[in-house]
């Protein structure tokens, strides 16, 4: 395999099984064709290449005990969207594979023509957020989400994300999200739902458990 250098080792595992079951990253994953081990590997540096493209293009949420989860954001960035799109690419064809490429592109380029009538312009895009299975039910996962929501109040800016996982849906809600279209992938085979959230003057700060 090509080598990679690793910024966010741990978190990167934190995010590959705490997104093990997504029909997302299960298809993206049969894509490679590798041994198991080194689609592991792969994905691995898929979720740091995701982290360090959310520093770069948006916003990453780290707790303070860094090692348990992280949430990833992306902003609008039309002036860069061809150079990010690019970048990417290149990425994922040395990294994972033209395989992997090909299955990725055929999967964002579908959910973002759904979601292109249906977000505003200047959203902010929760892309992934990732929490440790055994942290997980622990009330923790709003903390990784909320800061973030804060800043994006004082901006005025609406936030959408989208998801495979059903059962996340009820967690979402308990922080302002509504699902507004669903609609099924037809790479992945799954149905998939988009859900945004309009901006507050304040978030409540207690939020029941997941």
């Amino acid at each position: 395999m090509t080598n990679y250098t690793f910024k966010y080792r741990t978190l990167s595992e934190v995010l590959y099984e705490s997104l093990i079951n997504d029909p997302f990253y299960i298809t993206l994953e049969k894509s490679i064709g590798r041994s198991q081990l080194e689609k592991k590997e792969m994905m691995l540096r898929y979720m740091d290449y995701s982290m360090v493209e959310g520093e770069h293009s948006g916003q990453i949420f780290i707790p303070a005990e860094h090692n348990y989860g992280v949430s990833i954001w992306l902003k609008p960035m039309r002036e860069k969207e061809a150079q990010l799109k690019s970048d990417k690419k290149e990425f994922l064809i040395t990294h994972l594979g033209q395989n992997a490429w090909r299955c990725y592109a055929s999967i964002v380029n579908y959910m973002s023509l759904q979601s292109a009538p249906l977000i505003p312009h200047n959203a902010w895009y929760l892309s992934i957020v990732g929490l440790e299975p055994t942290r997980q039910n622990k009330g923790l996962g709003s903390g990784l989400i909320i800061p973030v929501l804060e800043k994006t109040d004082g901006m005025g800016f609406m936030t959408y994300l989208e998801t495979f996982t059903p059962r996340n849906m009820k967690f979402y809600e308990k922080l302002g999200y509504t699902s507004i279209a669903s609609f099924n992938e037809p790479i992945t085979g799954s149905p998939y739902w988009i859900m945004t959230r309009q901006p507050e003057s304040r978030i409540q700060n207690q939020i029941s458990r997941a």
